[in-house]
């Protein structure tokens, strides 16, 4: 699939990626280990009981707000971890494809993004325990009359939409197009995460994004052009994703999502980030 086209965009999507970077080096100089003498090295697994976790910057997993950081993800795991059974080392990656390229290769161990508990994950990978439910919801301009291009699902054949590279979503919108008889001219780029791509469609950089609904909920206040009305898909389980064959971290994580879900913290985070 093709790459945004740099030329004619403008400086808007440089900015957003320069937005993008001060954030995750922000972050990384905070939470990830440093070489010692700051040299450089190639980051290797942490080993021993440490979950090196790779995190993508969105407002339900991490987000920086004011001088504190957030997001039901990040808070959900420092709790779990607060248990005394889990020592979690977080490092923020800027896509589902880089995380999942990681955890393949033995630099991760649990990937958490917006991830949707759907089939079609590669079977090398396992979803954890749902840890809470959203849906996908297409992300297009309004006019002043609050008139949009699509009211439906069925008004986006022959329409481009773009979502996260390694998105469920990919899934979606191939199964939508086959059941309508009509093209979607689906678009991906792995260096833009689903924040990104709401913003970018707020400013007409592209025509139009499918996202998670609780991301753009967090997003759309700031953004009154932007209608995020029209459902993509139903309400699904939002998980987290190891590998197969780390069964006893997958098992013991599965255990511990079941455990803080049944707490009043959890029902605390559910309402402040739903």
């Amino acid at each position: 699939m093709r790459k945004i086209e740099k030329k004619g965009r403008g400086q808007t999507s440089l900015l957003l990626g320069l937005l993008a970077l001060v954030i995750i080096l922000m972050i990384s100089l905070r939470y990830c280990s440093r070489p010692p003498g700051g040299a450089e090295k190639i980051r290797q697994p942490s080993g021993g009981d440490t979950v090196d976790v790779a995190i993508s910057y969105s407002p339900m997993t991490l987000y920086r707000y004011a001088d504190t950081l957030g997001g039901f993800s990040y808070d959900m795991l420092r709790l779990i971890a607060a248990t005394g059974n889990f020592e979690f080392k977080f490092h923020p990656v800027t896509s589902m494809e880089q995380a999942l390229e990681g955890l393949g290769t033995g630099l991760y161990d649990l990937v958490v993004a917006d991830i949707a508990k759907t089939a079609g994950l590669d079977s090398s990978f396992e979803y954890t325990e749902d840890v809470y439910l959203d849906k996908q919801v297409l992300v297009q301009p309004k006019d002043s009359a609050g008139l949009m291009a699509v009211s439906s699902q069925l008004d986006l054949g022959g329409k481009e939409v773009w979502v996260e590279a390694a998105s469920p979503a990919l899934t979606r919108l191939k199964h939508l197009s086959e059941e309508m008889g009509d093209t979607i001219m689906v678009r991906t780029d792995n260096q833009y995460n689903s924040e990104q791509l709401f913003i970018m469609t707020a400013l007409g950089e592209i025509p139009m994004a499918v996202v998670n609904e609780l991301v753009a909920r967090k997003l759309a206040p700031d953004y009154p052009s932007v209608d995020i009305s029209t459902g993509i898909s139903f309400t699904q389980f939002q998980s987290w994703i190891t590998r197969a064959s780390d069964r006893k971290l997958l098992d013991s994580l599965n255990a511990a999502i079941s455990r803080f879900k049944s707490t009043g913290q959890y029902e605390t985070l559910v309402n402040r980030y739903k």
